[in-house]
């Protein structure tokens, strides 16, 4: 089903909240904190901005904002029940307006890169502009991560859905197409992500979620002691402006072999090409899977905290980045300047540039057809 509100109040979606978790629960219930609440984070072109909170029945929470769609917090348990905040990104609006490397937003309308900011659909060539080096990354100058979504409690109410509608042209791509993605926060600390597209003209669509994790102290300390084990035997390797070489490679031997939880200081300084085109990791791996659906795309842990993350999805891929090129220039939540490799992304997806190479799997939507797919962060300690 897509979703098709209405732009509602925040004094209409408080009462939303309110109707939806007022009932005290009975004698034989237990307490519960689930909750929905809006309250305003800024304002944009004199266009408020609305944090939605999610908090399940632990009280274990996770707060998304309509800009960008962007997850700026997202607290979890530690092996002694305390909850900490496992995402790195920015106290203010106006910090992520200004500089961000797409801290927790929704990447798109074609997320990570496409070679030279140039693809054809039907013999048609379509330009894009270039914003990494030669290529065009997660959408162009303004892609989804920097637009303003329209958040809505959902039916179930647990969750949010937020639509957006990119007009034929914006950024280059063609067609209208209209996108909700829905942020599902359940009892048991997953975290769900449905997205669903549709359009008017055949065009490109690649959806993700750029939030950046450090399961320690969501970016105060190096992710370089989490332990990573990544579900994928072949990963597609890279050029120097880290396009895809266009083959799906064996990573037997390879120091971006997660297969078996490693480390991931383990081997980052190593000398191997791959490795030297990223800075480190930033590569997409190919998802060891036997069927369509949700399927294990990787796991990380943190041995002091003792939290832990799994990451499932219907994608095909799963781009990991260490936080190779954060710097300590942003200053974060709490004050906190987020160094070289503080943050880790696991950004579920189809392969890079697939509308320029024939061999990946097609990224191509066409009217009526409709981009569906899912991904889960589930959240566990031990």
């Amino acid at each position: 089903m897509r979703f098709k509100h209405p732009r509602a109040t925040l004094a209409a979606i408080v009462a939303v909240t309110l109707l939806t978790w007022a009932c005290a629960p009975t004698e034989s219930e237990p307490e519960s904190m689930r909750s929905i609440e809006a309250s305003e984070f800024g304002a944009i072109d004199g266009q408020p901005v609305t944090l939605f909170t999610l908090t399940n029945a632990s009280g274990a929470n996770v707060g998304v904002i309509e800009y960008g769609g962007i997850v700026v917090s997202l607290n979890v348990p530690d092996r002694d029940g305390k909850l900490g905040d496992v995402v790195l990104g920015f106290d203010t609006l106006d910090a992520y307006v200004a500089d961000t490397p797409y801290f927790g937003a929704i990447t798109g309308r074609y997320a990570n890169r496409i070679a030279g900011g140039k693809f054809e659909i039907d013999g048609t060539v379509y330009e894009l502009p270039v914003n990494n080096g030669p290529n065009s990354l997660h959408g162009g100058i303004k892609g989804f991560d920097k637009v303003v979504w329209k958040g809505t409690p959902t039916e179930s109410g647990d969750g949010v859905s937020f639509a957006y509608v990119s007009q034929d042209g914006e950024e280059g791509f063609p067609g209208t197409l209209e996108s909700t993605v829905t942020y599902i926060w359940t009892d048991s600390n997953e975290l769900r992500i449905d997205y669903e597209s549709s359009t008017d003209k055949p065009t490109v669509v690649n959806l993700t979620n750029h939030s950046y994790f450090n399961l320690k102290d969501g970016g105060a300390s190096s992710i370089l002691d989490h332990v990573l084990m990544i579900n994928a035997s072949n990963y597609t390797p890279v050029d120097a402006t880290s396009i895809p070489l266009g083959e799906i490679a064996s990573l037997d031997g390879s120091p971006l072999d997660f297969r078996e939880a490693t480390a991931i200081g383990a081997r980052i300084e190593e000398e191997d090409e791959q490795l030297g085109f990223g800075a480190g990791y930033d590569h997409n791996y190919v998802i060891d899977r036997g069927a369509d659906g949700l399927a294990l795309a990787a796991t990380v842990s943190e041995p002091e905290s003792g939290r832990v993350m799994d990451v499932l999805t219907a994608e095909p891929g799963v781009q990991f980045y260490s936080g190779n090129f954060l710097d300590g220039h942003h200053i974060g939540k709490g004050g906190v300047a987020y160094q070289h490799r503080s943050g880790l992304c696991l950004e579920t997806q189809h392969y890079p540039d697939s509308p320029n190479q024939p061999d990946f799997p097609s990224t191509v939507l066409r009217p009526g057809e409709t981009y569906k797919t899912s991904t889960v962060y589930k959240f566990y300690a031990r």
